[in-house]
């Protein structure tokens, strides 16, 4: 991690470098980043952060050996699993609890309640760059559970109660939401 002036470069290494390009956008924890630089040999690639960024997720918090989750972007043609994911951060959250359900675990996390951030039960919810199913949702708070191949290949293994997120909300909800909004009496 290096910082030039208000920007971070972020430099990761992961076994995906080789499948990046310079220009392309990798989601790092559910942060969409463009690369600016690669090594194949190095098995890295290079992402910068602007201020903008550090203020909507945990980026700016992050320290050199920590471990994220990288999603390349969809292609064309690809099948689509679980819910649009954009890699825009709306906010961040921390976790309440983790409970390890013989075989799986439950999640409970929470963050600052505000009307365009809307959760629904069996809802989607994007917590760092995982697309996941909402659980018994409130204002301010939710559930997940997860399963054990999605625990032991995502840094949900790494959660504990306080650890901050990154929350993206489900897209269509958004646009629901400010639709609502901008045209709800005359709608």
């Amino acid at each position: 991690m290096e910082r030039e002036g208000s920007n971070i470069h972020v430099t990761v290494e992961s076994a995906l470098a080789g499948e990046v390009s310079i220009d392309q956008s990798v989601a790092h924890d559910g942060v969409c980043l463009t690369v600016t630089s690669t090594s194949a040999s190095a098995k890295t690639h290079t992402v910068t952060a602007i201020q903008e960024t550090l203020d909507r997720s945990t980026l700016g918090e992050w320290e050199v050996g920590r471990e994220v989750n990288l999603e390349l972007a969809m292609q064309a043609g690809a099948r689509l699993d679980g819910h649009m994911v954009q890699g825009h951060v709306d906010t961040t959250g921390a976790c309440q609890s983790v409970e390890d359900v013989d075989g799986s675990w439950n999640y409970r996390f929470q963050y600052e309640a505000h009307p365009e951030r809307i959760l629904v039960d069996k809802g989607s919810i994007c917590i760092n760059g995982v697309s996941l199913t909402v659980i018994d949702p409130t204002i301010d708070s939710f559930g997940v559970s997860i399963i054990p191949y999605t625990y032991e290949h995502t840094t949900f293994k790494n959660l504990q109660p306080g650890s901050k997120i990154n929350l993206e909300f489900d897209v269509i909800g958004k646009y629901v939401v400010r639709y609502a909004r901008l045209y709800g009496e005359g709608a």
